[in-house]
Parts: structure tokens; sequence; C-alpha cells
């Protein structure tokens, strides 16, 4: 089975060296959510954007956010409570603290976090090292969104300037998380 991939990246639209931006690339299929203000984030035309990008996408969606587009899918993925939102998995790299010292001040607007099960397989991601979001924050946040939690050891923000290239290691988690998803569905 096919699946659509959407990449979601976060604040400033992942430039050409980061990792999404690359798998992109190689794969023109994928689809960037298209939001309208990278640089000053709207929580509520983010979540707009990715439900109206999902629901042409389909139901076997798989979305690849990165940092602040984490939390976008949380909050996309609280407006379905009680429901399963229409995706069949997410891979949730280098989520970022809402509450930590580094959070972008123009990005206030994400808080508070929905803290509750995203109700579809989903795969967090976190460095050791992340200036936005501490690994024990991502494995935290990994258990009440009901996600499965990897750490990847000191890779920064997990982010172009942290040199992973094409990040196969995350191209390997992806196949992973579709092969998880396709035996629960």
């Amino acid at each position: 089975m096919s699946h659509p991939v959407l990449i979601v990246p976060g604040i400033g639209n992942s430039g050409p060296e980061h990792w999404q931006s690359r798998w992109q690339q190689h794969n023109p299929v994928y689809v960037r959510a298209p939001f309208a203000q990278w640089d000053q984030p709207d929580r509520h035309d983010w979540v707009a954007t990715l439900d109206a990008t999902v629901r042409v996408l389909g139901p076997d969606t798989v979305i690849v956010a990165h940092s602040l587009g984490t939390l976008a899918v949380a909050h996309w993925a609280a407006t379905y409570a009680g429901k399963k939102a229409p995706v069949a998995a997410a891979l949730l790299v280098a989520v970022p603290d809402p509450d930590g010292p580094s959070f972008p001040p123009q990005a206030r607007h994400f808080t508070p976090l929905p803290l509750r099960a995203l109700g579809f397989p989903s795969l967090v991601v976190a460095s050791d090292n992340d200036p936005y979001g501490s690994a024990v924050y991502a494995a935290a946040i990994a258990q009440v969104w009901h996600s499965r939690f990897i750490s990847i050891g000191a890779q920064g923000h997990i982010n172009a300037a942290s040199g992973l290239g094409d990040w196969v290691q995350g191209q390997t988690l992806l196949a992973e998380l579709l092969q998880d998803a396709a035996q629960t569905a």
C-alpha cells in the first residue's frame, strides 16, 4: 500500500539542506503543508491547513512533522477528540517544549499543548541535546500522546545544522512506522 506523505515543517519551513526538504526532493509526490505564515505561525491557520490538506490526501496519509509542526499535529489531532483522526500514522521529530526557555516567542499561542492520545500510530523522535526540548520532555509527551518513543543520541534539533543529510535513520524509522500502521489497520 502506498501512503501519501505530508511534510509538516516548523518555523521557517525547513530550508533546502533540512532532511525534510531533501526527502521531498527525492520523493516529489511528498506534499508540504502550505501554511500561510512560516515565520509568524498562527495555530488556528496551521490546524485548519493541516485538516484541509489531509482531507485532500486521504485517510492513508502519513504525516512527517518537525519541531513546531509536531505541536500543530497535536492540536489538529485534538480536534478529533473521541474519534480517529483521518491519517495512517505520524513521525514526530524534535518536539519542542512550549514552556522551555528557547521556545520561540512568536509561537507561544501553540500553548496549552493538548495532553491526550493522538488517536493514530505515531513515533516521537528526540535528540539528547536538543536546545528546544529535552529527550526527557519528549519521552513524557510521547507517553501522553500514546506514541512510541526513540532517542537518536546527541543530534541537536535534528535539523539542517545537525548535518544529517538525507537522514537515512529517519527514513528507516518512517518505514518501520508504516509497517506498524499496516499491522494495526
